[in-house]
C-alpha cells in the first residue's frame, strides 16, 4: 500500500459515495488508475465492505447501552455457542471478547429503558452459560468514528 492508496483510502472513509471521478481530481490520477486502485484494495480485503451509518436517534435507537457479560464456564464449546448466539441479537451492535473481570462487552442499541428490559429479559439473559451481566449506560457520544489514519 502506497502513500496515493492511503489517501484514496483516507478520502472514501470521509464519503464512500465519492465517484471514481471525484476521487481522480483529488488524488490527480485518471478515472481508471482510482477504479484499479479500489478494486485492488478490495481483492486484499483491506476494503471489507461498505456500509451507511444512521443516525441513531432517527430512528429510534437512541439508548446505547455497554453490557459486561461473564460466562459461568471457560470452555471452547461455551465459548463458541455463545458466540454464535450474541451475533443473532440484532440490537447487539457490537461484541467484543475481552480481559478483565468480564469475558464479553456488548454495545446495545434499542429505544429506551423499558426496550432494555425487554431485551435483557427475553434475549440475552436467555443465553446459556451467562454468569453475571453489569450495565452501563451512554450519557452523552464525545466521539463516534469509523476512520482509520493511515500512517
Amino acid at each position: 500500500m502506497d502513500a496515493i492508496d492511503k489517501k484514496l483510502l483516507e478520502l472514501m472513509q470521509i464519503d464512500s459515495k465519492k465517484t471514481t471521478k471525484e476521487l481522480s481530481g483529488k488524488l490527480n490520477l485518471s478515472v481508471t488508475a482510482v477504479y484499479e486502485r479500489i478494486k485492488k484494495l478490495e481483492r486484499e480485503g483491506i476494503i471489507s465492505k461498505y456500509a451507511t451509518i444512521l443516525d441513531k436517534t432517527k430512528i429510534n435507537k437512541g439508548f446505547v447501552v455497554f453490557c459486561h457479560v461473564k460466562l459461568i464456564k471457560h470452555s471452547r464449546d461455551l465459548i463458541s455457542e455463545f458466540e454464535k448466539e450474541v451475533v443473532t441479537l440484532t440490537e447487539v451492535l457490537e461484541c467484543f471478547h475481552v480481559s478483565g473481570d468480564y469475558d464479553y462487552i456488548l454495545k446495545i442499541c434499542v429505544k429506551d429503558m423499558e426496550e432494555y428490559r425487554e431485551f435483557m429479559v427475553t434475549k440475552l439473559t436467555t443465553l446459556q452459560h451467562i454468569g453475571s451481566t453489569h450495565s452501563t449506560f451512554m450519557i452523552g457520544e464525545v466521539k463516534n468514528s469509523t476512520s482509520f489514519v493511515l500512517n
